[in-house]
């Protein structure tokens, strides 16, 4: 894989398949900036209708070049690049890029095509990239494959920031912002219609990537599953920040998605538990994608939430703290004595945080000096915000401004810290090489460092044992099976159901009942009946003197409902109405493979819709941070008087029913444990009622 993709973007040597002497045109571009760059390469333009190609040599064919090219860019028609690819497979091409569309995103014929193309270059080795993209750059390398026009007069500079697009126009877009906010490019991909390398090898190969620090990556759909979470979590491991585009989040995006590129885009929620499971952010807005990229790009990662804020202006410092607050920063008070020391060089100031200094400090920037320094120094933050509103763009202020901050600066220190400031291009680079983070919007700053906060956070964790985590396989029935049959499944993954019994008869129901001497529940027990409320197939609450006749009642009620049915006979167990009633359940989603849900029962789930996911195999601390994610979690922690609820327990339950789910991902194709009582603390969850759906096609 990695020989692979480095060639596409570090060839030694390139052909140009289509090339143009007309440097606007998809055939011209690539071959003008490859000039412009100085790439030291070898680069052979190919056109049978020209002795030389924008003063280069130009060659008839493939066969023709004085040497086999590393890698090959095919800017054709469609109709064509059947024949190009063959002729750079014949040839021994290690890979190529298809520039041009009209394949499997526009029906049936075209995904033919794409396919016969991908076929031919499977049985030559080679690997190809598209088609329908806009290829690939390095600016390092002086390698510009690609007829973008952001490269139009002005090329990129090298960065430690990559960029990973499905969509070659939102990849473009994402570099020339990137080079707008200051930040240089490592390398730059896009995938198009990923007929063979996708977004997930492409992520994957960047997170290797040792000039790459921060990926920024767009995609409307992830056909590797397996690579894709491999890639977050190596990128996690390496202390890499992933600020992910996501596209498809409404039932119309969705479908544009299916059209666009033919890819398939799964569950919204679940891809975005999932990105958040591995570590990396999930971008609600392009303009929010780049804040965070350039925050993660200073290379600093708190190792905590808590944030410091200076301000000249009340109003400007509580909507700063406003919106912190809102992304889970503490907003924390300046400890005690320095707000006394504050207080006494500044009566009318206000201390805690946000520190208000007031206009006073405009006049007498000794007092700004002693503020920030105070904040930075004793205030005990990870991080530091200071609101400059439009004085560093006054002429006979920014200096002095400046001055007094930097004066406060500790020279040495690990603090994350950022300005609100609108000022010229110039002087926000100044403030950029003193060490400060620089936006013009208080929110876009909180939102920014949030995700630097949860980036530090998803660092420090430990790299989980996927040893761990492997169950080996059972050996399951093919056809459904009943709730009997689902737990005795279930319970070989770990999983914990009351006792009960399997009877035949209203006189053993009964018997079972005296046997239990509680409270019991019945219900009807067939492979057919998964809704066993909608034919009378349940019964709570029962006395062990009226088991047998509702016995006899319940299998005369399901034998009118459900006539065909094969009836087990019926389960007896105790009641349990102690403990938080929740739902847990594993389907399996298009795109990221066997997932487990998790959250309250009822009302939470039928009408809030309070749950959350996670891709299976997970840990027990991830299930941990699963359970915690929900609205409703404080009802597990005990509120007015109830006792805290075996979470530890529950969070096992959870780590098994995902590792039972990875590991017959090929055969599950659904689970609910509906509903499941988490008692309380320490006396464990128990899972009431089990249903398992199989399936092959696995995900």
């Amino acid at each position: 894989m990695a020989d692979t993709i480095s060639s596409l973007l570090a060839p030694a040597s390139v052909a140009l398949v289509g090339a143009s002497d007309d440097a606007t045109r998809i055939g011209g571009r690539p071959l003008k900036y490859l000039r412009e760059a100085g790439f030291g390469g070898a680069v052979y333009p190919v056109n049978p209708k020209r002795s030389r190609v924008q003063g280069l040599k130009a060659y008839a064919d493939i066969a023709s070049l004085p040497e086999v090219p590393e890698t090959a860019i095919l800017a054709l028609p469609a109709s064509a690049t059947l024949a190009a690819v063959e002729a750079c497979g014949d040839a021994g091409v290690a890979s190529a890029t298809v520039f041009s569309a009209g394949f499997a995103e526009v029906g049936e014929e075209g995904r033919k095509l794409q396919q016969r193309i991908v076929d031919t270059a499977r049985d030559a080795g080679m690997r190809l990239l598209g088609p329908n993209c806009l290829g690939v750059f390095n600016p390092s390398a002086q390698y510009y494959g690609t007829f973008s026009v952001i490269l139009d007069g002005t090329l990129m500079k090298p960065g430690s920031v990559g960029v990973v697009s499905q969509s070659g126009a939102y990849g473009a877009h994402l570099a020339h912002l990137a080079r707008a906010r200051g930040m240089g490019i490592s390398k730059w991909i896009t995938t198009g219609n990923e007929s063979d390398i996708d977004v997930a090898e492409a992520l994957h190969w960047m997170v290797d990537d040792p000039d790459t620090n921060v990926i920024m990556a767009y995609a409307e759909g992830v056909k590797d599953r397996d690579l894709f979470v491999d890639a977050l979590e190596q990128a996690r491991t390496k202390r890499k920040a992933v600020v992910f585009m996501k596209t498809g989040r409404s039932s119309v995006g969705a479908e544009a998605a299916a059209s666009h590129t033919a890819a398939l885009a799964g569950s919204d929620d679940v891809f975005d538990a999932v990105l958040r499971q591995f570590g990396a952010y999930r971008a609600e807005t392009t303009a929010q994608q780049i804040d965070v990229t350039y925050a993660c790009a200073s290379g600093r990662f708190p190792q905590d939430n808590k944030l410091g804020i200076f301000t000249m202006s009340g109003g400007f410092g509580i909507q700063l703290a406003d919106d912190a607050e809102a992304v889970g920063l503490d907003v924390a008070p300046m400890p005690d004595d320095a707000q006394e020391e504050l207080l006494a060089a500044l009566p009318y100031s206000s201390p805690r945080n946000p520190v208000d200094a007031t206009a006073q400090a405009v006049s007498q920037m000794e007092l700004l000096t002693q503020s920030v320094n105070l904040i930075m120094q004793r205030g005990g933050y990870d991080m530091f915000a200071a609101i400059l509103g439009i004085g560093p763009a006054s002429p006979t202020f920014s200096s002095k401004l400046r001055e007094a901050l930097m004066a406060a600066v500790p020279e040495k220190d690990d603090l994350v810290r950022g300005l609100t400031m609108s000022a010229p291009v110039e002087a926000v680079r100044d403030y950029e090489k003193d060490g400060f983070l620089v936006f013009e919007d208080g929110t876009a700053l909180a939102k920014a460092f949030g995700a630097l906060a949860g980036f530090g956070r998803a660092f420090d964790r430990p790299a989980s044992e996927r040893e761990a985590l492997w169950m080996e396989p059972l050996d399951l029935p093919t056809g459904p099976v009943s709730e009997a049959g689902a737990k005795a499944i279930l319970s070989k993954a770990g999983i914990a159901f009351p006792e009960e019994r399997l009877v035949k008869t209203g006189a053993e129901a009964a018997q079972a009942a005296r046997d239990f001497g509680t409270p019991v529940v019945m219900k009807i027990c067939s492979p057919e009946i998964l809704h066993k409320t909608e034919v009378g197939g349940v019964a709570v609450n029962l006395l062990a003197d009226d088991v047998e006749d509702r016995a006899d009642e319940m299998f005369a009620a399901v034998a009118r409902a459900a006539p065909d049915a094969t009836i087990e006979g019926l389960l007896i167990a105790p009641m349990v109405g102690d403990g938080v009633e929740t739902i847990v359940g594993v389907s399996r989603d298009p795109v990221l493979g066997p997932i487990v849900m998790f959250g309250l029962g009822g009302v939470f789930v039928e009408v809030l819709k309070d749950v959350t996911f996670r891709a299976a195999p997970f840990d027990v601390d991830e299930a941990h941070r699963m359970i915690r994610e929900i609205r409703g979690f404080p009802l597990l922690e005990g509120v007015r008087g109830a006792k805290r609820a075996d979470i530890d327990a529950l969070a096992r339950l959870l780590s098994d029913l995902s590792r039972f789910a990875y590991a017959h991902r090929e055969a599950v194709k659904g689970v609910d444990l509906n509903p499941v009582r988490v008692m309380p603390e320490g006396e464990g969850v128990i899972a009431l009622d089990a249903l398992i759906e199989f399936g092959g096609d696995g995900a």
